[in-house]
């Protein structure tokens, strides 16, 4: 039989000379024993209510009106059994409860946190108003259309959202500071202002190459998307829009404004190699642009340097390939035409520029004030191109046969073509 079994049992006596028989059914009250007590230590303790205290009135009596020792029963005398002790009234005792002086604490403290809560909400808000309205943003330009046209140079903010949804697709985050919009907001206020890149590394509190970065970026996505809006019309659409003034002048014949922006480079070659540096004769970059009288621009030449003058930079762009004989082509100053007048006027025959007499030219005066409004747009507008730039933005990028210059002058044209007219129409 195996020792481990409650029946067994030893077969010796062990000195003993009479042995009781074990029984099954003691070990079982033992166990139910155990288990009884084990569930009254591990019974949960009634909760104790608080005991109000009472407070007793104390009674003043003077000392001539204290009983005398005499009447003071001994202590082991009972009173008699007719005669009952007077019993405490504690109807008419007043009872303070330890736990409803303990709630007016907490709840004096909870008015005091309270108003603490309320005042530091208060601040918060007050703090991020003063902060949105700093902060270059949708909600800074949403309600106020003359600030998206002083930033950015754009008519309204819907103009700018539409910008920002062509390229949106094509900006990279990479986990920058700096939302899409606030992108955008910076790459227009640059070309905007011509402002360095330390100040809008302090305005959006990024570091300086960040903001150089991003500014590139972003005008290289601008490119590939609002490239398409320098466009050369049809014919038709042409003679369709010309204004009344050059109709009257002209008659049939289709006019056509060519100005020329000289862009200063600076020596700063930025860490760029010497091998990739601009030459010492080459201090500015001249480049032609043709627009038709309504103000669009439709035409964007090479750059060139500066020594070249406009009949010859216009006679090499491959504009006069895009013009048909007799049409015209005005300009405020070139053609090497000495009569000092202002504006010139010259007629295409056989893709070769022939410059009208000084009779005529005389005669087109009035349309000065036209053609300065139009060549003028683009350059008050976007003051970037005024210079002056580093000489890294004229050396094309790896892989491109465009400079990053080419690329800052076709987005500020395409912008400007996106703005109302700045003359007047017929």
């Amino acid at each position: 039989m195996l020792e481990c079994d409650p029946d067994w049992a030893p077969s010796l006596h062990l000195g003993h000379s009479e042995v009781k028989a074990t029984k099954p059914s003691r070990f079982e009250r033992r166990k139910k024993r155990q288990q009884t007590l084990k569930k009254k230590n591990t019974a949960p303790e009634p909760k104790q209510e608080p005991t109000p205290i009472p407070i007793h009135p104390v009674q003043k009596t003077e000392p001539d009106e204290s009983p005398p020792l005499d009447d003071i029963p001994p202590l082991d005398e009972t009173p008699p059994p007719d005669e009952t002790p007077p019993q405490d009234d504690t109807s008419q005792t007043p009872m303070i409860d330890v736990s409803t002086l303990l709630e007016q604490d907490e709840c004096s403290f909870c008015v005091c946190r309270r108003a603490e809560i309320n005042r530091l909400l208060e601040e918060n808000r007050r703090l991020k108003k003063e902060l949105a309205q700093k902060t270059m943003d949708e909600d800074f330009f949403k309600e106020d259309d003359s600030k998206v046209r002083f930033y950015t140079g754009l008519p309204s903010f819907a103009v700018l959202m539409g910008i920002l949804d062509q390229i949106f697709p094509t900006l990279q985050q990479n986990n920058r500071k700096l939302s899409p919009f606030q992108m955008l907001i910076l790459t227009l206020m640059r070309l905007k202002l011509n402002l360095p890149d330390q100040l809008f590394a302090h305005i959006f509190s990024v570091g300086r190459k960040t903001a150089s970065s991003i500014f590139k970026e972003t005008v290289s996505m601008m490119y590939v998307r609002l490239n398409p809006l320098v466009v050369w019309p049809e014919r038709p659409c042409l003679q369709t829009i010309m204004p009344q003034q050059f109709i009257e002048t002209f008659g049939s014949h289709v006019a056509f404004i060519v100005d020329s922006i000289e862009i200063d480079i600076d020596r700063v070659s930025n860490g760029k190699p010497k091998a990739q540096m601009v030459p010492q004769n080459k201090k500015t970059l001249k480049y032609l642009i043709c627009s038709i009288p309504r103000g669009a621009i439709t035409f964007i030449s090479k750059p060139r340097e500066s020594q070249v003058d406009d009949k010859s930079l216009i006679e090499s762009s491959g504009l006069l390939k895009k013009i048909q004989s007799g049409d015209l082509v005005l300009s405020e100053c070139g053609f090497d035409i000495r009569d000092g007048v202002g504006l010139t006027c010259a007629e295409v025959d056989e893709g070769q520029l022939k410059v009208r007499d000084v009779e005529t030219t005389r005669q087109i005066s009035n349309l000065r004030l036209h053609v300065k409004r139009v060549t003028a747009c683009v350059r008050t507008k976007y003051t970037f191109l005024n210079g002056p730039v580093l000489v890294s933005m004229t050396v094309p990028d790896v892989g491109e046969d465009i400079t990053f210059l080419d690329k800052i002058v076709t987005v500020c044209c395409a912008l400007t073509n996106m703005c109302p007219s700045v003359v007047m129409k017929p």
